[in-house]
């Protein structure tokens, strides 16, 4: 019999072992349901969801807070201030479809490639820090970062992505300016030092932006490595696990690689990495009958609306080759995810580097995993 205790709240569910039934619970209740505890709204359901991704008096951030204050005035602040995801209004229109076309136009072919050489640099390394390691190692490659910076990039964009999350001490958060100043300073000088390569991701904006790249589009370049460090690593890590607890998956799967991206895309709805997003209220509207106030705050649960049976048949269910798979995890509308291609196939890309290793699921299951810490992304530890 199952005795583990339901999460806390929406918060907790997120690196809970077992969150998904009661999301169900949470999806039957109201459409919008407020938590005193958390002083946040709560939206579960796939048309609220996508509602209040489209109601333009909601914002990214808080009015009175663009930036977090602990890192306000700061290398990672500064940073953190110019990226699109965090931004509304003219700063995203101005530079999001800049990015999305240049995304667009990366095929599979050049993920697959950056993410093996990103393989042969995490030899010897946890099977953890692989899973970070592998996307970050493959998107600074298509940035054009030369092989020997690569480990280091790798360790201060983890370092950076410290100042995106409200569980950070201090420390962290300096170690996070620390490692923004070190991003963009040797950014900058790839860029300034020599054309960018063909086929690069620098190379693909400065086409589409047809000028040189500003600040806030560089700043925004950079910020792929951390989107790509949290985000990422836990859809591969999912994938991992999916491929440890379905029944017969593993076997199925066999060496038909050709597979492994409908796999993740199924995991990118099933079990996704970001169970989460915010929402703030900066002007009055009403939402599923509701009214909000300005200074009101939502959680969009994006894993519970993409278990709503109204969005996909069938939602408990793992579906290899489900017929039709809708995902509401990279976001929506305006704000959805620009590089969510480009997840997807690192994802199956890094899964397929680890397999092609010899990694044995059967031996995940056994060991097991817990989920790192996280007020927003499900990425499991593996013991």
């Amino acid at each position: 019999m199952n005795s583990i205790a339901p999460p806390a709240d929406a918060i907790a569910a997120v690196t809970h072992a077992q969150p998904y039934s009661w999301y169900a619970g949470l999806r039957r209740g109201p459409a919008l349901v407020f938590d005193p505890a958390l002083r946040l709204w709560i939206a579960s359901r796939a048309d609220v969801v996508r509602e209040l991704f489209a109601n333009a008096a909601l914002r990214v951030r808080p009015a009175a807070e663009a930036v977090p204050r602990a890192v306000a005035g700061t290398p990672a602040g500064e940073l953190f201030g110019q990226l699109v995801r965090m931004n509304d209004g003219a700063p995203h229109d101005a530079h999001k479809p800049v990015l999305q076309r240049a995304l667009a136009s990366l095929y599979g072919g050049a993920a697959q490639a950056a993410m093996r050489h990103a393989a042969e640099g995490t030899r010897g390394m946890s099977l953890c820090d692989t899973v970070f390691s592998l996307p970050v190692g493959a998107v600074a490659r298509l940035l054009g970062f030369a092989e020997r910076d690569l480990p280091q990039v790798v360790r201060w964009t983890r370092d950076f992505v410290a100042c995106l999350s409200p569980l950070s001490d201090a420390a962290q958060l300096a170690s996070a300016s620390l490692a923004a100043a070190e991003l963009m300073d040797r950014f900058e000088a790839l860029v300034d030092a020599r054309p960018a390569p063909g086929g690069s991701l620098v190379a693909a904006v400065q086409a589409e932006a047809s000028a040189p790249l500003s600040r806030a589009l560089r700043a925004n370049l950079v910020g792929l490595l951390s989107q790509t460090c949290e985000a990422t690593a836990g859809l591969l890590g999912n994938s991992l696990a999916a491929l440890a607890r379905e029944p017969g998956l593993r076997r199925r799967i066999g060496d038909r690689m050709e597979l492994l991206p409908a796999l993740v895309a199924e995991v990118a709805r099933h079990d996704p990495a970001v169970h989460n997003t915010r929402r703030f209220v900066v002007e009055a509207t009403r939402v599923a009958g509701q009214a909000l106030a300005p200074g009101d705050a939502l959680l969009l649960v994006l894993a519970a609306a993409n278990r709503d049976p109204a969005l996909n048949p069938a939602p408990a269910t793992f579906e290899l080759m489900r017929a039709e798979r809708r995902c509401l995890g990279f976001g929506h509308g305006s704000h959805g995810c620009p590089g969510q291609a480009l997840a997807l196939s690192l994802a199956a890309a890094g899964l397929q580097a680890l397999l092609a290793s010899g990694l044995d699921t059967e031996a995940l299951l056994q060991r097991g995993w817990h989920y790192r810490p996280s007020v927003n992304v499900r990425i499991p530890v593996f013991h």
